[in-house]
């Protein structure tokens, strides 16, 4: 008897009189035939191999390379948007690579706001706009779609994907296991704990969709050609060292180009080679089964158990089954001639995924399997799509690195692509999938790193999203030069963009984080008594965690003693040359051309005065050649100073400006050569004074000023601010100095009662004071004057900056979104996407949520709308009625014009 067999009857120990072909739950019979359940694929129809389906242009406005979801959906959007000669470029036929087989599934709910907005344009693409726009049908059913909770952490997760969806107006209802059963008489109940029911959900079919896009893409003027796989990529560098894309080489002809869109997949990696283009992304087996009919099945919701890692879609009178487990099979030699092809199915990995979907639909227990599709799919570190244009090269742009969700989130993506190649940016805060932002440059061409992390973010893709989970896959690529000593006491870490930042820090000594153990698959031996993930593991609740209470220690240090925060992971960068200040004036929002010594905290916007980033900037003299901490310039010279998380997404940004500006200027990154120490507090100035070899006076040394000093015998740049509402300097120190200079300060602060403390309590005391973060607080589709950050640009001035003519329009229309500062008197915990109620109507969600020890509340930011479509003003603020959404249920709220922590900003000027 076989493997299967064997592990089935362990599972589930009653014998099934199965019947060929391979029955759901045993061995016995003949494999089930490879073959996807789709009615019709465009595998048959189309010219025979060998010569494309129509001569390739001799030049192009854009070419797209891959005819997928991305491809179409991508295609489709430019020719509606009005470009005119765009091409598209497809080896084989339409969807030959992962499309053909995808399972189609759209779950309009995802723990992320943008998501949201980008699957509902998905659907409304496939189920209004191309049936339109063609009179055809393009496969679209909206069957509804179940997600399973089986216990109370799950559905609170559920909960709040549901109050996220009221702001968005998509439906859904919890339910009990009992309404479940009404709704699924075929369920089994007995272990559920309750279930979310979206009506609107539903399933797509990938060549009716394809299909479609295609025709009405051709139908505004766009060229789509089968048969013609690129050959070459060519590059040309222009008169500033900038390389930009030339043109496409096929196998049929030369296609000049400015602009090429990689949607090719899992092949997406070997065209991105043959620009020079790095593309992090893996390719690995990805399989569901296909059921015989079933009794009563029809009609019926497709299920997400999460749970159980199992999926169940409903397929005419059968299902489809498929999921995500712990030991996929990864597709190391990717193949060019893989058309429309399909891998065996290896049955002793797909085999965790039956007992799951047995124990939920008990029938299957008694179905037969019709059959198996196997087919390679394309993920990524972060199990998010990778698009935008290229770090290495100007108009190679990526839509690709989908994990298995191209179909879902192909309308969305391909119009915010479209955006992004006529305008420059998308129209949403694509952040998240930006490969010029998310990702450092030393981590897309690290293959270990792309590997581990690819293979974790499958393995957890059906885990639960807690707030304050951490990877354990591709750890400790990055430290700064504190690790060591702060692991020693206790620091646990955090991990972002590859480096180790400090979370907190645990009173149970040192909680290193180990190489990855892929989970126990592949052979590896699980690690025992890992104290790190154990620590992650007790944060697992949407509940205040375990370890407030050292939290509310660190912050609650800070705000009445002084404690040192190690944030040397920060970007540190330098912008220098003849025209740097010509740069700068362009680049920054606010007046940062002043004398050497002074520090701004500004903005840098978009062409549509979105936010792209805020940071400190700091004019600097010329120092001596090689160092450091104050290179030797020729011209004018500033230091900026950018949150480590976001420093990419800042390179990314400043060198796409300065090359388009043609700035004779360079930028100089300097992050890993520089520590950085922040040491806040009402007792900072006397701590530090016995360390600082200067006058720490407000008169000597005022707020946003900084120095070249010494500390403990080393140069240091000592800047005086703050981003936790207190006074307190920041030390930016040569590395080799840092723990040199650490402990002299933790010597001298010992009697004063100082602590280290890690982000978490930044979180808290930097939202308590209402100092923004970006990608939260803040983000490219955000203005300044929304943000409450107008004080940022200097609008007072006649310094044309990038984003002042929107910024200024604005202005004279008319805020119609404002970001407002609640507190709840209830100690109730909130991290974000929680609606906000005013007079009983939703007007917004929270960005961002905390809890402030200070003040004793819960501190949430959101940004409101008036549902009338007038100005949100601040009387419009101050008299609505609010309460915020936590998991269904609403808490009065108050909401602030002011912060409600220290709203005169005495404390960072030294005055308590």
């Amino acid at each position: 008897m076989s493997y299967l067999s064997r592990a089935w009857r362990a599972a589930a120990p009653l014998p099934a009189p199965w019947r060929s072909p391979r029955p759901f739950s045993s061995a016995s019979g003949p494999t089930a035939k490879k073959s996807v359940p789709y009615q019709k694929t465009l595998q048959e129809e189309g010219p025979g191999s060998g010569q494309p389906s129509r001569p390739p242009p001799a030049s192009a406005q854009v070419v797209v390379v891959g005819g997928g979801s991305l491809g179409c959906q991508t295609t489709y959007h430019l020719a509606k948007m009005g470009v005119s000669g765009v091409v598209l470029l497809e080896r084989d036929r339409l969807t030959s690579g992962t499309t053909w087989h995808t399972a189609g599934l759209l779950w309009q709910l995802r723990p992320s706001d943008v998501e949201v907005e980008l699957l509902a344009h998905t659907r409304d693409v496939v189920s209004r706009d191309l049936p339109a726009e063609t009179g055809l049908h393009t496969g679209w059913v909206e069957n509804g779609g179940l997600f399973i909770a089986s216990n109370k952490q799950r559905l609170d997760e559920y909960k709040r994907l549901m109050s996220l969806g009221k702001v968005y107006g998509v439906e859904s209802h919890v339910l009990t296991p009992s309404q479940t059963k009404d709704l699924y008489p075929l369920m089994n109940i007995d272990d559920l704990y309750g279930t979310l029911y979206v009506p609107k959900d539903g399933t797509m079919d990938p060549a009716g969709t394809c299909s479609t896009l295609a025709r009405a893409a051709t139908a505004r003027g766009a060229t789509i050609i089968e048969n013609c796989p690129v050959t070459g990529i060519q590059v040309r560098t222009d008169d500033f060292g900038v390389k930009r894309v030339h043109a496409v080489e096929t196998a049929h002809g030369t296609i000049q180009t400015p602009c090429v869109v990689n949607c090719a997949g899992v092949w997406a990696r070997a065209l991105g080679r043959l620009a020079g283009v790095h593309v992090p992304l893996v390719a690995m087996h990805h399989a569901y089964v296909v059921t015989e009919r079933i009794e009563g099945i029809q009609n019926m919701p497709n299920v997400r158990d999460h749970d159980a890692s199992v999926y169940l879609r409903l397929q005419g009178d059968a299902l489809s089954v498929g999921g995500y487990e712990s030991n996929p099979i990864f597709w190391e030699e990717v193949s060019e001639k893989f058309a429309f092809g399909l891998f065996d199915l290896d049955w002793d990995v797909f085999m965790q995924h039956i007992e799951g979907a047995v124990n939920r639909v008990p029938v299957l227990e008694k179905t037969g399997i019709k059959s198996t599709v196997c087919g390679p799919e394309s993920f990524t570190a972060d199990h998010k799509p990778l698009m935008g244009e290229a770090p290495e090269v100007r108009g190679f742009f990526l839509g690709c690195g989908f994990n298995s969700a191209g179909m879902m989130l192909g309308g969305g993506c391909g119009r915010e692509l479209a955006h992004w190649i006529i305008r420059g940016r998308p129209e949403k805060d694509m952040y998240g999938y930006d490969i010029r932002q998310r990702f450092h440059h030393s981590l897309t061409d690290n293959n270990r790193w792309i590997r581990e992390r690819s293979h974790e973010s499958y393995a957890k893709n059906y885990s639960v999203v807690f707030p304050h989970d951490e990877p354990l896959a591709g750890r400790n690529v990055r430290k700064d030069p504190l690790h060591e000593e702060l692991l020693r006491q206790g620091c646990v870490f955090q991990e972002r963009h590859g480096w180790e930042r400090p979370g907190w820090f645990s009173p149970g000594g040192a909680a290193p984080v180990l190489e990855y153990d892929y989970y126990g698959a592949y052979g590896h031996q699980r690690h025992r008594d890992y104290t790190y993930n154990r620590l992650l593991g007790d944060e697992y609740t949407f509940d205040f965690p375990p370890h407030h209470d050292i939290i509310k220690k660190e912050c609650l240090t800070c705000r009445n003693a002084l404690a040192l925060f190690d944030m040397s992971y920060f970007g540190k960068f330098y912008l220098v040359g003849p025209e740097a200040t010509k740069a700068a004036d362009w680049l920054f929002s606010a007046d940062v051309s002043k004398a050497p010594g002074s520090t701004v905290y500004t903005c840098m916007l978009n062409q549509q005065g979105g936010v792209e980033s805020d940071l400190t900037v700091s004019r600097i003299s010329p120092g001596a050649p090689g160092s450091p901490l104050a290179p030797a310039f020729e011209g004018d010279g500033y230091y900026l100073a950018i949150g480590g998380a976001v420093a990419q997404q800042n390179w990314s940004h400043i060198t796409t400006v300065l090359q388009d500006m043609k700035f004779q200027c360079k930028l100089l990154d300097c992050s890993e050569e520089l520590g950085m120490m922040s040491i806040q507090g009402p007792l900072s100035r006397a701590v530090l004074q016995e360390v600082l070899d200067t006058d720490l006076s407000n008169e000597a040394f005022p707020f946003s000023t900084h120095k070249i000093t010494t500390a403990a015998g080393c140069q240091v740049r000592a800047m005086r601010l703050s981003f936790v509402g207190e006074m307190g300097w920041e030390l930016h120190v040569p590395r080799a100095d840092c723990v040199k200079v650490y402990r002299a300060v933790m010597q001298a602060g010992a009697r004063h009662g100082i602590a280290n403390a890690g982000y978490r309590a930044i979180d808290s005391l930097s939202i308590e004071k209402g100092y923004r973060h970006w990608h939260a607080d803040l983000r490219p589709d955000d203005t300044p004057l929304e943000a409450g950050l107008a004080f940022t640009c200097k609008l007072k001035s006649s310094i044309p900056f990038l984003g002042r003519e929107a910024v200024e329009a604005q202005k004279a229309k008319g805020i119609f979104r404002r970001l407002v500062c609640f507190t709840t008197e209830e100690k109730v915990p909130m991290f974000g996407l929680e609606a906000v109620w005013r007079d009983g109507k939703v007007v917004g969600h929270i960005r961002r949520a905390d809890f402030g020890f200070a003040i004793d509340k819960t501190i949430a930011y959101g940004y409101i709308r008036d549902p009338a479509g007038g100005p949100v003003s601040l009387d419009f603020v101050k008299s609505g009625s609010y309460e915020l959404e936590r998991m269904g249920v609403t808490f009065p709220a108050r909401a602030h014009t002011k912060s409600p922590f220290d709203p005169d900003n005495k404390r960072v000027k030294g005055i308590y």
